[in-house]
Protein backbone atom coordinates (compact mmCIF):
# COMPACT_ATOMS: atom_id res chain seq x y z
CA UNK A 1 0.00 0.00 0.00
CA UNK A 2 0.92 3.60 -0.65
CA UNK A 3 -0.16 7.12 0.65
CA UNK A 4 -0.42 9.79 -0.90
CA UNK A 5 -1.01 12.98 0.54
CA UNK A 6 -1.12 16.90 -1.49
CA UNK A 7 -0.62 19.85 -0.45
CA UNK A 8 0.19 23.58 -1.27
CA UNK A 9 -3.18 24.56 -3.17
CA UNK A 10 -4.38 27.68 -2.83
CA UNK A 11 -5.61 31.24 -4.72
CA UNK A 12 -3.48 32.52 -6.87
CA UNK A 13 -4.25 35.58 -9.49
CA UNK A 14 -4.09 34.92 -13.65
CA UNK A 15 -0.43 34.67 -14.61
CA UNK A 16 1.21 33.57 -11.06
CA UNK A 17 2.55 30.53 -9.72
CA UNK A 18 2.33 27.66 -6.97
CA UNK A 19 4.01 24.57 -6.17
CA UNK A 20 1.86 21.22 -5.74
CA UNK A 21 3.35 18.76 -3.14
CA UNK A 22 2.99 14.93 -2.86
CA UNK A 23 4.07 13.65 0.40
CA UNK A 24 4.43 9.54 0.14
CA UNK A 25 4.56 6.84 2.60
CA UNK A 26 4.43 2.92 2.86
CA UNK A 27 6.12 0.86 -0.14
CA UNK A 28 9.85 2.01 -1.88
CA UNK A 29 8.08 4.81 -3.32
CA UNK A 30 10.96 5.31 -5.57
CA UNK A 31 9.65 1.89 -7.58
CA UNK A 32 6.82 4.37 -8.15
CA UNK A 33 5.56 5.71 -11.20
CA UNK A 34 3.68 9.51 -10.14
CA UNK A 35 1.31 11.54 -11.66
CA UNK A 36 -0.89 14.32 -11.03
CA UNK A 37 -4.68 14.68 -12.35
CA UNK A 38 -6.84 17.74 -11.86
CA UNK A 39 -10.88 17.34 -11.77
CA UNK A 40 -12.84 20.95 -12.49
CA UNK A 41 -16.22 21.18 -11.82
CA UNK A 42 -18.72 19.27 -14.28
CA UNK A 43 -15.49 17.81 -15.88
CA UNK A 44 -13.60 14.42 -16.29
CA UNK A 45 -10.31 13.80 -14.41
CA UNK A 46 -7.68 14.89 -16.91
CA UNK A 47 -3.97 14.05 -16.64
CA UNK A 48 -1.86 17.13 -15.95
CA UNK A 49 1.75 15.00 -15.76
CA UNK A 50 3.38 12.00 -14.51
CA UNK A 51 7.67 11.18 -13.83
CA UNK A 52 8.65 8.07 -13.78
CA UNK A 53 10.36 6.33 -10.41
CA UNK A 54 14.18 7.20 -11.04
CA UNK A 55 12.82 11.00 -12.29
CA UNK A 56 14.71 9.86 -15.48
CA UNK A 57 10.94 10.19 -17.75
CA UNK A 58 8.49 12.87 -17.57
CA UNK A 59 5.34 13.56 -19.64
CA UNK A 60 2.93 16.47 -19.50
CA UNK A 61 -0.44 16.97 -20.52
CA UNK A 62 -0.99 19.30 -23.51
CA UNK A 63 -3.00 22.20 -21.85
CA UNK A 64 0.29 22.34 -19.23
CA UNK A 65 3.06 21.80 -21.67
CA UNK A 66 5.83 24.52 -21.44
CA UNK A 67 4.02 26.07 -17.77
CA UNK A 68 3.97 23.15 -15.71
CA UNK A 69 7.09 21.12 -14.34
CA UNK A 70 7.06 17.78 -12.06
CA UNK A 71 10.05 16.61 -10.20
CA UNK A 72 10.63 14.43 -7.02
CA UNK A 73 12.47 14.00 -4.65
CA UNK A 74 13.21 10.41 -3.56
CA UNK A 75 15.27 10.84 -0.69
CA UNK A 76 12.19 12.88 0.80
CA UNK A 77 9.31 10.56 -0.88
CA UNK A 78 7.71 13.63 -2.51
CA UNK A 79 6.74 14.56 -5.75
CA UNK A 80 5.84 18.17 -7.05
CA UNK A 81 4.40 20.16 -9.50
CA UNK A 82 5.58 23.47 -9.78
CA UNK A 83 2.89 25.36 -11.94
CA UNK A 84 3.56 28.68 -13.56
CA UNK A 85 1.37 30.94 -15.73
CA UNK A 86 -1.57 29.77 -14.37
CA UNK A 87 -4.75 30.36 -16.05
CA UNK A 88 -8.55 30.18 -15.04
CA UNK A 89 -9.16 27.05 -16.84
CA UNK A 90 -6.16 25.51 -14.37
CA UNK A 91 -8.59 26.24 -11.20
CA UNK A 92 -9.49 22.76 -9.80
CA UNK A 93 -8.83 20.03 -7.49
CA UNK A 94 -5.33 18.36 -8.57
CA UNK A 95 -4.65 14.79 -7.48
CA UNK A 96 -1.71 12.95 -7.05
CA UNK A 97 -1.73 9.11 -7.87
CA UNK A 98 0.85 6.35 -8.24
CA UNK A 99 1.37 2.88 -10.06
CA UNK A 100 3.78 0.66 -10.02
CA UNK A 101 5.25 0.60 -13.85
CA UNK A 102 6.02 3.32 -16.19
CA UNK A 103 4.24 3.14 -19.48
CA UNK A 104 1.66 5.15 -21.70
CA UNK A 105 -0.75 3.88 -18.74
CA UNK A 106 0.14 6.61 -16.51
CA UNK A 107 -1.59 9.27 -18.55
CA UNK A 108 -4.59 6.98 -17.72
CA UNK A 109 -7.23 7.44 -14.81
CA UNK A 110 -7.30 3.59 -14.62
CA UNK A 111 -3.34 3.38 -15.02
CA UNK A 112 -3.40 4.58 -11.62
CA UNK A 113 -3.25 2.58 -8.72
CA UNK A 114 -3.06 4.73 -5.85
CA UNK A 115 -4.98 8.34 -5.13
CA UNK A 116 -4.62 11.14 -2.60
CA UNK A 117 -7.54 13.17 -2.00
CA UNK A 118 -6.69 16.21 -3.79
CA UNK A 119 -5.81 19.74 -3.33
CA UNK A 120 -7.78 22.46 -4.66
CA UNK A 121 -6.23 25.47 -6.72
CA UNK A 122 -8.80 28.43 -7.70
CA UNK A 123 -7.02 30.78 -10.29
CA UNK A 124 -8.50 34.24 -10.19
CA UNK A 125 -9.36 36.17 -13.52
Amino acid sequence: QVQLVESGGGLVQTGGSLRLSCAASGRTTSSYAMGWFRQAPGKEREFVAAISGSGGSTAYGDSVKGRFTISRDNAENTVYLHMNSLKPEDTAVYYCAATTSWGPAVEDYYGMDYWGKGTLVTVSS
